[in-house]
């Protein structure tokens, strides 16, 4: 459904005399592909580059080099006219629901936009959003309100409404619930599975939360500095992780216990990312080859009829992982699941 081959974005800057400095190396040659009907999930620390990979996915920024193809289709070789209508296919749900819904419209007016813009539904537009706020478990009577009016989780749902008014097949989903409690997240993550199975949706979800990613995900693509350094199906990342970041983003998980060694020191910067292996200043498995020789994301020898790349130099002679402890992640999955109530948030 969606193919990014070598995608490249870097963000110039310029001092105050107008000069250039640098640029930030915000995505740096990043190939995913993601079939059809599928959840993958990316996931890394704040900086690395997750939310730009997802912008540039819909093309809402361009890239400064590489390729995108939507089930398909060259994306980047559209006509601005064309691109406008392939996007009907293709939508965003924004982490801050509420910078991301006009405060100046209705909910009601939000989410007929889509239907107005792409010629949909003409002469019962009402009915539809009548239709798309029960789907996503409010009350159809809610539309008059106003965005100030809600919750949070309330909130959330009207934008998952709005990014379905078009009928999508792709949605790309930015930390969607990051800005809510856990018990509302919860609820989100519970109707966004309930939606990408019954309407068959492709869905990126973009995350740091390791514990929403694992209901969700069928697939992880780990990023660090602009890089994809892991990529596996989500079971597999979580049992037998093959990167020494990733061993540490699990090992941040709560419950874990310490059964892996936490990460110790700050992101380098994008600016000026380190030579070789771009995590070798905080691995503690480095050694003078990865400050030399960027490792290639291969294939792990032992996943053997599974796609499992890493891009580490000693990925087969690490010790053993252990991941997340049985015990911490059954923990940690009942404690979500205790949440999973029917798809109807309550309201005043």
């Amino acid at each position: 459904m969606l193919e990014l081959d070598a995608m490249v974005k870097h963000f110039p800057f310029r001092d105050s005399l107008g000069r250039a400095r640098g640029a930030v190396r915000a995505v740096d040659g990043v190939s995913l592909a993601v079939p059809k009907g599928s959840v993958l999930a990316i996931v890394g620390e704040s900086g690395c580059g997750k939310s730009t990979l997802g912008r540039l996915a819909l093309r809402l920024i361009e890239p400064d080099s590489g390729s995108l193809r939507f089930d398909g289709e060259d994306i980047l070789a559209l006509k601005p006219a064309a691109l406008r209508s392939k996007r009907r296919e293709m939508q965003l749900i924004f982490q801050d629901p509420f910078a991301s819904l006009d405060p100046r419209m209705t909910v009601e007016a939000a989410i007929t936009e889509p239907l107005i813009l792409h010629k949909l539904h003409r002469g019962r537009q009402r009915a539809r959003v009548a239709e798309l706020l029960e789907r996503v478990g409010l009350r159809p009577e809610l539309a008059r309100r106003w965005p100030h009016e809600f919750s949070g989780g309330q909130r959330q749902r009207i934008a998952i409404a709005r990014a379905l008014a078009s009928e999508p097949r792709l949605i790309i989903g930015d930390e969607p619930v990051s800005a809510l409690d856990v018990s509302v997240q919860a609820q989100v993550v519970n109707l966004l599975g309930d939606l990408i199975r019954d309407l068959g949706l492709t869905f990126v979800l973009i995350s740091h939360d390791l514990g929403v990613v694992r209901q969700i995900a069928d697939r992880v693509a780990v990023m660090y500095l602009g890089q994809i350094v892991e990529e596996a199906p989500a079971e597999k990342l979580f049992r037998n992780p093959r990167h020494p970041y990733t061993r540490a983003l699990l090992a941040a998980v709560p419950g874990q216990g310490g059964a892996l060694k936490l990460l110790e020191g700050d992101i380098p910067s994008p600016i000026a990312p380190p030579a070789g292996c771009r995590f070798h200043t905080r691995c503690p498995y480095a050694e003078a080859i990865c400050r030399e020789v960027p490792p290639p994301l291969v294939q792990a020898q032992e996943a053997a009829g599974q796609i499992h790349l890493a891009a580490c130099h000693f990925q087969d002679t690490l010790p053993p992982a252990t991941p997340i402890r049985e015990a911490a992640a059954d923990a940690r999955l009942a404690r979500l699941q205790s949440f999973f109530i029917p798809n109807r948030e309550p309201t005043a």
